[in-house]
Protein backbone atom coordinates (compact mmCIF):
# COMPACT_ATOMS: atom_id res chain seq x y z
CA UNK A 1 0.00 0.00 0.00
CA UNK A 2 1.02 3.52 -0.95
CA UNK A 3 2.60 5.64 1.75
CA UNK A 4 0.14 8.43 3.01
CA UNK A 5 1.54 12.07 3.78
CA UNK A 6 -0.32 15.65 4.98
CA UNK A 7 -0.31 17.84 2.57
CA UNK A 8 -0.79 21.58 2.89
CA UNK A 9 -2.96 22.87 0.51
CA UNK A 10 -2.17 26.93 -0.12
CA UNK A 11 -4.60 28.00 -2.95
CA UNK A 12 -6.32 31.14 -2.96
CA UNK A 13 -9.22 29.80 -5.77
CA UNK A 14 -11.53 28.38 -3.75
CA UNK A 15 -12.70 26.09 -6.01
CA UNK A 16 -9.11 24.60 -7.01
CA UNK A 17 -8.31 24.24 -3.28
CA UNK A 18 -11.61 22.43 -2.93
CA UNK A 19 -11.10 19.55 -5.62
CA UNK A 20 -7.80 19.43 -4.91
CA UNK A 21 -8.51 18.76 -1.13
CA UNK A 22 -10.88 15.81 -2.45
CA UNK A 23 -8.39 14.45 -5.35
CA UNK A 24 -6.01 13.84 -1.72
CA UNK A 25 -8.81 12.85 0.16
CA UNK A 26 -9.89 10.22 -1.60
CA UNK A 27 -6.59 8.64 -2.06
CA UNK A 28 -6.19 8.16 1.49
CA UNK A 29 -4.05 11.84 2.15
CA UNK A 30 -4.79 13.74 5.09
CA UNK A 31 -5.02 17.13 3.73
CA UNK A 32 -5.32 20.98 5.48
CA UNK A 33 -6.20 24.06 3.71
CA UNK A 34 -5.28 27.78 3.34
CA UNK A 35 -6.40 30.38 1.11
CA UNK A 36 -2.87 32.35 1.30
CA UNK A 37 0.67 32.26 2.97
CA UNK A 38 0.09 33.95 6.04
CA UNK A 39 -2.93 31.19 6.62
CA UNK A 40 -0.39 29.16 5.55
CA UNK A 41 1.94 29.63 8.18
CA UNK A 42 -0.39 29.41 10.84
CA UNK A 43 -1.05 26.12 10.10
CA UNK A 44 2.77 24.94 9.35
CA UNK A 45 3.50 26.31 12.97
CA UNK A 46 0.62 24.09 14.46
CA UNK A 47 1.18 21.19 12.48
CA UNK A 48 4.50 19.38 12.84
CA UNK A 49 3.23 16.33 10.99
CA UNK A 50 2.60 18.40 7.38
CA UNK A 51 5.15 16.18 5.22
CA UNK A 52 4.21 17.86 1.95
CA UNK A 53 2.88 21.67 0.95
CA UNK A 54 1.64 22.10 -2.53
CA UNK A 55 1.26 26.08 -3.34
CA UNK A 56 0.19 28.68 -6.13
CA UNK A 57 2.84 30.94 -6.42
CA UNK A 58 0.43 34.34 -7.06
CA UNK A 59 -2.01 35.14 -4.22
CA UNK A 60 -2.96 38.02 -2.18
CA UNK A 61 -0.88 38.68 1.12
CA UNK A 62 2.20 39.01 2.84
CA UNK A 63 3.97 36.69 0.60
CA UNK A 64 3.74 34.42 -2.40
CA UNK A 65 4.03 30.78 -2.81
CA UNK A 66 7.77 31.21 -3.85
CA UNK A 67 8.67 33.67 -0.29
CA UNK A 68 6.46 31.06 1.68
CA UNK A 69 8.09 27.92 0.28
CA UNK A 70 11.63 29.47 0.83
CA UNK A 71 10.31 30.33 4.83
CA UNK A 72 8.86 26.59 4.88
CA UNK A 73 12.38 25.22 3.68
CA UNK A 74 13.77 27.14 6.49
CA UNK A 75 11.95 25.99 9.28
CA UNK A 76 11.84 22.78 8.27
CA UNK A 77 14.31 21.45 5.68
CA UNK A 78 13.09 18.23 5.19
CA UNK A 79 9.42 19.01 4.09
CA UNK A 80 8.53 18.69 -0.16
CA UNK A 81 6.84 21.27 -1.70
CA UNK A 82 5.50 21.40 -4.98
CA UNK A 83 4.47 24.77 -6.44
CA UNK A 84 2.04 25.73 -9.16
CA UNK A 85 1.71 28.62 -11.69
CA UNK A 86 -0.77 29.35 -14.50
CA UNK A 87 0.87 32.32 -14.93
CA UNK A 88 4.71 32.15 -13.96
CA UNK A 89 7.02 29.77 -16.00
CA UNK A 90 9.54 29.27 -13.13
CA UNK A 91 13.23 27.94 -14.02
CA UNK A 92 14.05 24.89 -12.04
CA UNK A 93 17.46 26.61 -11.08
CA UNK A 94 15.63 28.80 -8.96
CA UNK A 95 13.40 26.92 -6.84
CA UNK A 96 14.63 25.38 -3.14
CA UNK A 97 15.75 22.23 -2.94
CA UNK A 98 13.11 19.38 -3.23
CA UNK A 99 10.78 21.45 -4.76
CA UNK A 100 8.64 20.39 -8.07
CA UNK A 101 7.22 22.86 -10.05
CA UNK A 102 3.29 21.70 -12.12
CA UNK A 103 2.20 24.22 -13.93
CA UNK A 104 -1.30 25.04 -14.01
CA UNK A 105 -3.97 23.62 -14.93
CA UNK A 106 -2.82 20.46 -13.93
CA UNK A 107 -4.18 17.09 -13.66
CA UNK A 108 -4.85 14.96 -9.99
CA UNK A 109 -2.63 12.62 -11.90
CA UNK A 110 0.36 14.87 -12.40
CA UNK A 111 -0.37 16.26 -8.90
CA UNK A 112 -0.50 12.44 -6.98
CA UNK A 113 2.45 11.33 -8.93
CA UNK A 114 4.57 14.54 -7.79
CA UNK A 115 3.24 13.52 -4.08
CA UNK A 116 4.37 9.60 -4.66
CA UNK A 117 7.52 10.65 -6.23
CA UNK A 118 8.47 12.57 -3.01
CA UNK A 119 7.17 9.80 -0.52
CA UNK A 120 8.97 6.58 -2.86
Amino acid sequence: MPQKAVVLIVEDEPLIRFDTLDALENVGHSALEAANADEAMVLFRNHSDIDIVVTDVNMAGSMDGIQLAQRIRAMRPSVRIIITSGVVHLDPMLLPANTIFIRKPYTHEALLASIHEFLA
